[in-house]
């Protein structure tokens, strides 16, 4: 038999025999398989670094790009032979239009799922875009409970919301005031106004007089504001109690100059989701107009080796160590997680593997992740203080370091 003979019968029997035909299949398909197994799968990571919120736009950034190395360093995503997250960039320059305008760019991109957001106004208009292609979102910070109570189901935030937050600060302000013997009873909220602030202000303004505090006035400001005198001005002329701020990092901290500077020092400033209160930035660059202020915000658990290990990293890269950093940390290993449950990189699947999660692989003082309606329901913050250039936690008691300093000392 000559050799194209052999050839031929060869062909014909591989052909016409199942063997034969999955024995061709294995070798005409194998180099795609393989190359199925180590496809990277794409993540969007949003946030505005550039514009009034670049400061934590970048911070979070730097979160979640530690997160992506060390998954990526580990190994991958084992479920899909190893694949490695690669994370595509995107800056929503402070604007809810710029984090949509991404969004559209992410999925042109081809990406599994997008985390981040940072501000509620970007997080509502970056979901909802993300929600017309199907693809995951998961909301790093945004406070805005319209976020997960819009009936979206591509949508998912990791950290509490207003409601409860509010809740909190406000049971445990009171805690706070009563073990004191009750020496605080007037407020005022200084406020930006945005959907974060306005809408925690508003929730201040309807609890706060049910638990016995008379609430003066509440100023309003934009992001950016430049110069908080006149607002100063009429914190004085109110000589509330207790000052709220709900404001972002750069107008937090021209705040509590400005009131430093006036030598206006009320009982407390008591902050909700402060922009700068739980930041060691603001503590070590100006530590005087820092000291003895409370906030209630989110922030990692003290007691927790692997979010003290986090904390080393970032500071060994002389960075600050913020809740934007390890909360996008925390997100994208949520992710993760959900992507090896899923063993798919398909969006369907991915949204599937969250609303089932119990991921506690974090660095948060939360429970084990549970998704209500997109929310999760293992999510709270904490209360915070500056005391001797350091932030400790106050409340609650399974995670203090310290004891709450009110109301403030003479200065």
């Amino acid at each position: 038999m000559t050799q194209d003979r052999k050839t031929l019968s060869r062909r014909r029997f591989l052909q016409t025999t199942a063997l034969g035909a999955a024995a061709g299949a294995g070798v005409l398909n194998a180099p795609a398989v393989l190359r199925a197994q180590g496809a990277p799968v794409k993540v969007g990571i949003l946030h505005p670094v550039s514009g009034a919120l670049s400061y934590s736009g970048q911070q979070g950034r730097i979160g979640a790009q530690l997160a992506v190395e060390e998954i990526n360093a580990a190994g991958g995503i084992k479920s899909l032979g190893g694949a490695k997250i690669e994370a595509v960039l995107g800056d929503a320059q402070s604007t809810p239009d710029g984090g949509n305008a991404e969004v559209e760019k992410m999925n042109a991109a081809g990406v599994a799922a997008v985390v981040g957001g940072y501000a509620s106004g970007i997080c509502l208009a970056a979901s909802q875009t993300a929600a017309r292609y199907d693809l995951p979102y998961i909301v790093d910070v945004g406070v805005v409970d319209s976020i997960v109570t819009r009936g979206l189901k591509n949508t998912f935030r990791f950290g509490p919301g207003f409601g409860v937050i509010a809740k909190t600060a406000i049971d445990n302000l009171v805690a706070i005031n009563e073990q004191a013997g009750k020496p605080a009873s007037t407020v005022m909220i200084v406020h930006e106004d945005s959907a974060f602030g306005a809408g925690l202000a508003r929730l201040l303004n309807a609890q706060l007089p049910e638990r016995g505090f008379k609430l003066l006035e509440t100023i309003s400001h934009p992001t950016p504001t430049r110069d908080f005198n006149n607002v100063a001005l009429k914190i004085r002329a109110n000589n509330p109690d207790i000052v709220i701020p709900a404001n972002y990092y750069n107008e937090y901290v021209l705040l509590a100059r400005t009131m430093q500077q006036q030598k206006i020092r009320p009982k407390g400033i008591y902050s909700v989701l402060g922009g700068a209160a739980s930041s060691y930035k603001f503590v070590k660059e100006f530590p005087e107009a820092a000291q003895y202020i409370m906030d209630c915000n989110h922030w990692f658990d003290p007691k927790n080796a692997k979010a003290l290990a986090l904390k080393k990293k970032i500071e060994d890269r002389n960075e600050f160590y913020t809740y934007e950093v390890y909360m996008n940390y925390s997100c994208v290993l949520l992710l993760a997680d959900a992507l090896e449950r899923a063993g798919s990189a398909d969006r369907a699947k991915i949204i599937a593997a969250l609303e089932s999660s119990t991921f506690a692989g974090h660095t948060m003082p939360y429970g084990p992740t549970k998704f209500v309606n997109g929310q999760n329901q293992g999510a709270a913050p904490v209360n915070t203080q500056v005391l001797n250039k350091d932030i400790q936690v106050i409340l609650p008691a399974a995670f203090a370091s310290a004891k709450a300093v009110f109301p403030m000392p003479p200065a």
